[in-house]
């Protein structure tokens, strides 16, 4: 019999992490009852409002009990713990199972919104899976005279439209698993070995060891916890001997991979199209919900694509089909997740119309490894995903024992990964002293550093081997104390690197202990991408690419006509180190361009083994070659002219320095700022004012002369690499902006020359110098950007295109007209939102104080726009007042 059934749908609040806690992030997402809302951090009139099925606060209010489990700080408190979710949840799922209805349950949500803490726990908390599990197990040893019940068990990983079986050790098929349709069984994945299971720790012990192989696997950069789908398949049979009944159900509990949205932006439209590759199943996953949501709201002829992806025909039943059917989506409630969060309940909401019809103790091994752990000393893994860290245990007995690929030595220690060697490094355990020898051309890190000889290891030294393997040394158990090795997680590894290279998060010279939110998140970036380089790098290197990344701390300041120090960003350089071309990436496109040169890999091993078969390889061309881009002009620095001068029409000559965005010194540009009449003559030193007031309402006019750059070390560097042939064809243009200019003005390209004359004018002028013009000079400079144009490039546009400018070729920067309108323009636009922001009507203490908070500061930034503009207009009118009278000649 057929049950019409809507997918149930819960959402899950998390508490803050420690680095939206470091961040200073304020909590965007209220909750009451079933319904949530969260609030646009950059507009507090913007929020939105949902309902679900479910809806669990965990983000505050809970305690640590004695024994590690968090539970509410008072009874009856609004905090859920594991035990509230698997009371609504986990018992319903358990329930349609033992009826004989196959049961799904999603987990979804971007990565560490607390996806595995809900569905797997975190050491006595234990998740949905774990107590589904007991659950299940108690109630077949309490029916045993009614029916007789076997468990089977699966486990699988889908990661780049692979199916790999994480309960099977060794090596594995190229390209996975396969997956089979049957008209009867629907789609299934062929040769996935079933486990049958008769206690809840036998369960427990085969999602460790799949965990285990999932982690071993995300090594050797086959899949990553965070961009790989893991579904655990439980099969439950029931005989009924008194009423001849059999009842079989399938229960699928699945933790998705994150659910990180793709941004589009301007220069980087590709990472749309690199997104949508890595992210294929999770996009085909969105398709199909939607559909089905539109086939529950009445729309007919409506196709469903489940077959566009893996995952989509094996949770066809669950979605729409045979399932009863939960999904728990789990979001942070961090103002800088909040495009993420949103993205995640929109994708929960769709969800929830969707509409089913369902029909009705420890093993000899885990002793052993025990025993050896009090016996032993031992390196074990340290992963992103902290859940997968600690599953892994490499044992270092007495004796020689070398780690690297090789597997079939008594004496080895096999691991994969990038970077790693065949025979890679020795440890040696004598007289229970520890040592770590580098083989010839491996790379070993110890604390952070490189290290290139033997040395002695002690407990909870920090190990990382090739590009990115990292493990921490657990030495013999009289060396271990209280400590908990957990606080050695993946960002302490990534930390300790980046203190090597002079990067830490080090306390101000004021003392204070509070770090500033940005070089926070700045510095959280770079310890992401360091990995995530030396991968690449890793790659490069074995793929023969001949291309390096190199990361850089890019700071705005430089392009900042204020000089103010702003934030700073992460940026990776690319160097294509034969040609000497080099790119520029942003952040977001390295890391997707990343997982792009991941498939190129995988790709390439197959080929490999191809030509071993002798048969023939396939070649990437360039142009889609991920590790390379259309050759660019690049930003090689700026230089500030300070414009105070102009002010007091001082002439000015200067020799300013060109800094690259790291500090580098990039040469010397010789400029002049020329105050000179309507018709370009250099005025003389008679007009040079006391008073700069004097200038407003007056036409100011001056000249920008670019002499000469001296020392260019972007050239002089190519000389030092003896290829004429190639320096010949560099060029190196200027540029700058000035005031309200929307666009860089670009001076003539200059041929190779490590000292090039530029000899470029330009004539610019204000018609009536405003108050804004005249404080924009006195507390401003001029920013000149040097740019190289690399063989390969196109010209640089002069970029006159749309300025204004007089019919003698003058550059108009600004217009009296339009000063004090936009000015008001502004204001008005500031009176109409504090007329409009009101608080909700359903608004907790939380969103009172988030209004209150917003109300202060658009009342701030109303008084001092309005400030501004009567300002601008007072200096107007009396500008305009002192024209008429130097045209009547009445002086008072």
């Amino acid at each position: 019999m057929h049950v019409k059934d809507c997918v149930k749908v819960a959402v899950r609040v998390r508490p803050f992490n420690k680095r939206e806690k470091d961040a200073g992030s304020r909590c965007i997402v209220s909750m009451v009852s079933s319904s949530i809302t969260i609030q646009d951090p950059r507009d507090s009139q913007s929020r939105r409002s949902f309902s679900f099925d479910y809806a669990y606060w965990s983000h505050s209010g809970f305690v640590q009990d004695g024994r590690g489990l968090y539970v509410p700080e008072e009874p009856g408190g609004r905090y859920a713990d594991q035990n509230s979710v698997f009371k609504d949840l986990g018992e319903g799922i358990l329930e349609n199972a033992l009826q004989g209805y196959n049961a799904t349950l999603l987990a979804y949500g971007q990565t560490g919104s607390g996806k595995s803490y809900s569905m797997v726990g975190y050491g006595p908390n234990k998740g949905l899976v774990p107590k589904l599990s007991e659950r299940l197990f108690q109630d077949i040893k309490g029916n045993l005279q009614t029916r007789q019940c076997q468990v089977f068990f699966s486990m699988l990983e889908i990661y780049n439209e692979q199916v790999l079986d994480l309960l099977v050790r060794g090596p594995r098929s190229s390209g996975g698993l396969r997956v089979r349709e049957e008209q009867q069984r629907g789609f299934y994945v062929e040769g996935l070995r079933t486990v049958p299971c008769e206690s809840a720790a036998q369960v427990d012990q085969l999602m460790e060891q799949g965990t285990r192989t999932r982690t071993t696997a995300a090594t050797h950069m086959n899949a990553n916890s965070s961009r790989s789908h893991m579904l655990i398949i439980l099969q439950l049979k029931q005989i009924f001997s008194k009423e001849n009944i059999t009842k079989q159900s399938t229960v699928n509990l699945v933790d998705l991979a994150g659910s990180e949205r793709q941004r589009l932006s301007g220069s980087e439209a590709d990472r749309l199209k690199e997104g949508t590759a890595i992210n294929l199943s999770l996009t085909t996953l969105g398709n199909v919900i939607s559909s089905l949501a539109d086939v529950a709201a009445g729309r007919r002829g409506v196709h469903i694509p489940y077959r566009d992806s893996v995952l989509t025909k094996l949770l066809q039943s669950a979605l729409g089909g045979n399932s009863r059917t939960v999904v728990i989506a789990t979001l942070s409630p961090a103002d800088i997740c909040y495009e993420e969060s949103l993205s995640t309940l929109r994708y929960a909401e769709r969800a929830k119309r969707i509409q089913n019809r369902a029909v009705v103790n420890e093993s000899p091994t885990e002793r052993l490894e025990r025993r050896m752990m009090q016996m032993h000393p031992y390196i074990l893994n340290i992963n992103e995903d902290a859940q997968l860290s600690g599953v892994v245990k490499l044992f270092i007995e007495e004796g020689e024992w070398v780690i690297g690929l090789c597997d079939g030595s008594p004496t080895s220690i096999p691991i994969k990964g990038l970077g790693i060697q065949e025979r890679h490094a020795v440890f040696r355990n004598e007289r229970r002293r520890v040592t770590l020898t580098p083989l010839p051309g491996s790379k070993v890190i110890i604390n952070g550093k490189a290290v290139f000889e033997s040395t002695e290891l002690r407990h909870l030294d920090r190990l990382i081997l090739g590009s990115n393997c990292t493990y921490l040394f657990t030495g013999y158990p009289s060396e271990r104390g209280v400590e908990d090795w957990r606080r050695y997680d993946y960002d302490y590894f990534q930390s300790e690197l980046a203190a090597a290279e002079g990067i830490s998060l080090s306390e101000s010279t004021t003392g204070s202990s509070q770090t500033d939110p940005s070089l926070l998140a700045v510095f959280y970036d770079y310890i992401k991408l360091m990995p995530m380089t030396a991968e690449a790098n890793q790659m490069s290197q074995e793929l023969r690419k001949g291309v390096e990344f190199k990361l850089e701390i890019k700071n705005l300041a430089l392009s900042d006509s204020k000089g103010h120090d702003l934030e700073k960003e992460i940026v990776v350089r690319v160097t294509a180190t034969e040609l000497k071309q080099v790119w520029v990436w942003s952040k977001a496109k390295f890391v997707n361009r990343k997982f792009l040169m991941e498939e190129v890999y995988q790709q390439h091993l197959l080929e490999k083994t191809k030509i071993d078969a002798g048969l023939t390889a396939d070649v990437l061309p360039r142009d889609k070659d991920p590790f390379w881009d259309p050759v660019e002009p690049l930003l090689l620095g700026t230089a500030h002219l300070w414009l105070h001068s102009l002010a007091f029409r001082i002439p000015l000559e200067e020799h300013v320095e060109v800094m690259g965005s790291e500090g580098t010194d990039e040469g010397i540009i010789q400029a002049e700022l020329v105050p000179c009449t309507s018709s370009g003559f250099p005025l003389g030193e008679d007009d040079i004012l006391i008073d700069p007031s004097e200038l407003l309402g007056q036409r100011l006019d001056f000249q920008l002369v670019l002499k000469q750059c001296w020392g260019l070390r972007w050239i002089r560097e190519e000389h030092s690499r003896g290829d004429p042939a190639r320096v010949r064809r560099i060029k190196k243009p200027g540029a700058f902006r000035l005031f309200d200019c929307r666009q860089s003005l670009f001076t003539p390209a200059v041929w190779h020359n490590v000292n090039p004359l530029l000899t470029h004018r330009v004539h610019i002028t204000s018609l009536h110098t405003s108050q804004r013009l005249l404080h924009y000079l006195q507390s401003s400079a001029l920013v000149l950007e040097l740019w190289a144009l690399q063989e390969g490039c196109t010209e640089l546009d002069s970029g006159l295109q749309g300025v204004k400018m007089t019919t003698d070729g003058v550059i108009i920067i600004e217009e009296e007209s339009t000063v004090f309108y936009h000015s008001m323009t502004s204001v008005r636009g500031e009176l109409q939102r504090l007329r409009r922001h009101r608080p909700s009507e359903d608004s907790d203490l939380l969103g009172l104080r988030l209004f209150l908070d917003e109300q202060s500061r658009l009342l701030k930034d109303f008084s001092e726009h309005l400030e501004l503009s009567v300002s601008t207009l007072k200096q107007d009118v009396a500008a305009i007042v002192r024209r008429k009278r130097e045209r009547s000649g009445i002086w008072s």
